[in-house]
């Protein structure tokens, strides 16, 4: 068997799987991250039977993996796969990023746990990309090596934002006093879309709705944004998802050209299942082949949001099966 893990900023989801012909999943648990103090508790938790004959472990973790450990990006965790392979008496650990994981997984996949953004787009072989908005943003590359993909992590979440027109710089003017250097990340996460409300809303752009308020005092305040603007119940939050939705398309843009992803480019995280209506309605995709010189070629590239929510899990515990 094989441990598995998708470890997130919010949420922790620990799996074991059999390995035969195909993988399968025996059992699973999702845990709050920040209810425990490291991941080696969860860990514990997970498998307080003690009986299970693990024969190797690998986890999906939100930040950079270097010399086998990472200090997570949105959590106060350092994890060390050495530790944990003491601990747990299990030989083969293996830590990868979590979009490096996601980028795994994508193979996996059924062609109906994939939505397809731009029916136009002409699937071709070559590099593809994945972006993810969820607690943070991630990216990764797929390399394609004459035979097949090769993924590899990035931190690309964490460049500078470029503000496209003057409320974009508006933007960025209230973001940079509030946190200094303005990444991707503080408007492409759940505490990014926050921030573009925010903004909507101390500019007097728009006028908060007194019930989505009184919900944000009881509530995670990225979801009842995204719940009121799927309702249609509130302007601001409508407004604040259209315009997320927009630089989330103009940043996968960034991504394709980058690593020239004429392979595809797949949307992951938690977020964009979530919000597909929104991702259809077209500001996506305008965004996304907006790039001048290059627009032509980037309405050629297939963009597909990626609907099964354990991909990560799923290709860490494949890269473990791979090594």
């Amino acid at each position: 068997m094989i441990l598995g893990g998708d470890i997130g900023g919010t949420k922790t989801h620990l799996a074991l799987f059999e390995i035969s012909d195909e993988l399968r999943m025996l059992s699973d648990k999702k845990y709050i991250s920040r209810d425990y103090k490291d991941l080696q508790s969860v860990i514990n938790d997970f498998l307080i039977a003690g009986k299970e004959r693990v024969t190797a472990a690998a986890f999906a973790v939100p930040g950079p993996v270097e010399e086998e450990k990472c200090r997570t990006t949105n959590l106060p965790w350092v994890i060390d796969s050495v530790e944990i392979s003491k601990a747990i008496k299990i030989p083969k650990v293996f830590l990868l990023n979590d979009m490096e994981a996601n980028a795994w997984g994508i193979r996996l996949l059924k062609p109906e746990e994939f939505c397809l953004l731009n029916p136009a787009g002409i699937p071709k072989k070559g590099n593809a990309a994945i972006i993810a908005a969820g607690t943070g943003l991630g990216e990764a590359g797929l390399y394609w090596d004459g035979h097949k993909h090769c993924p590899f992590p990035c931190e690309g979440g964490h460049v500078d934002f470029a503000p496209r027109d003057e409320n974009e710089i508006g933007l960025w003017r209230f973001l940079q006093k509030n946190f200094g250097r303005v990444s991707y990340e503080r408007l492409l996460s759940g505490p990014g879309l926050y921030n573009i409300y925010s903004f909507l809303l101390e500019t007097g752009k728009e006028k908060e709705d007194p019930k989505t308020h009184k919900e944000m005092q009881e509530r995670d305040p990225p979801r009842v944004i995204t719940e009121a603007a799927m309702k249609r119940q509130c302007k601001a939050s409508m407004r604040a998802l259209n315009w997320f939705v927009s630089i989330y398309g103009a940043e996968a843009g960034n991504l394709a050209l980058k690593f020239l992803s004429t392979g595809g480019v797949y949307i992951g995280g938690g977020i964009a299942p979530k919000i597909l209506p929104f991702l259809k309605t077209g500001a996506f995709l305008e965004a996304f082949v907006a790039k001048g010189r290059f627009e032509t070629l980037l309405k050629t590239i297939p963009v597909q949001v990626i609907l099964n929510e354990n991909t990560a899990l799923l290709g860490a515990v494949h890269y473990a099966q791979a090594w």
